[in-house]
C-alpha cells in the first residue's frame, strides 16, 4: 500500500546519514504541540504529505501546487480513517491513565 504512493523511501533504504541533496520524506508527522513548525517550513522542503496532531485532532495536509490543502484522507493509507482512529486512540489513552 505505501509503496504505491511514496516516491522517496526506496532511495533512502540502508542510508545511515542524510545528505544535502536527499529527497524530502514522503510523510512528516508533527506532534509537538509546544513549538509547532510552520506549514511554510514543510513547503520549503516539499514534503508531499504532512500530519499534524494538535493535542485534540489529527489534520492531514497534502502538498498541491506549492501549498498545503487539508484532506480527510491520506493517499499513503487510503482506506484507513486516520483522523477518527487517532482521536479515539488518544482519548482511550487518556482514560486509561486516569
Amino acid at each position: 500500500m505505501l509503496a504505491s504512493t511514496s516516491k522517496n523511501y526506496q532511495r533512502m533504504i540502508g542510508r545511515r546519514k542524510l545528505e544535502p541533496n536527499d529527497p524530502p520524506p514522503d510523510l512528516a508527522i508533527e506532534t509537538d504541540v509546544t513549538s509547532k513548525t510552520t506549514l511554510d517550513a514543510y513547503v520549503a522542503i516539499a514534503v508531499p504529505e504532512l500530519w499534524i496532531y494538535d493535542g485534540e485532532k489529527l489534520r492531514i495536509y497534502l502538498l498541491r501546487d506549492g501549498h498545503y490543502i487539508e484532506s480527510d484522507n491520506s493517499p499513503n493509507f487510503p482506506n484507513i480513517p486516520l483522523t477518527q482512529i487517532i482521536a479515539a486512540t488518544v482519548e482511550l489513552a487518556w482514560q486509561a491513565s486516569l
